[in-house]
């Protein structure tokens, strides 16, 4: 059985220093240490969701280049 949720990400925080998720009843906020080159931070995003979660695969559904994004969390 393959569970699935979709979760809006409020604001992601590139380059902030630390690596956090503070999760809301409707969205989370996410800090990730990588800077928002080559896809380097969304890396790190989703690494971190997964360990968040213990998700077995997060993607990126909308906001690939923005603050605001939309994922997918696979269980």
């Amino acid at each position: 059985i393959r569970r699935q949720r979709q979760m809006c990400i409020r604001d992601s925080y590139p380059f902030s220093g630390r690596r956090e998720v503070i999760s809301s009843d409707d969205f989370l906020i996410v800090y990730v240490k990588s800077p928002p080159e080559k896809g380097k931070a969304n890396k790190e995003l989703i690494a971190l969701l997964k360990k968040y979660f213990g998700a077995r695969e997060v993607e990126i559904l909308r906001g690939f280049k923005s603050r605001d994004k939309e994922v997918e969390v696979i269980f």
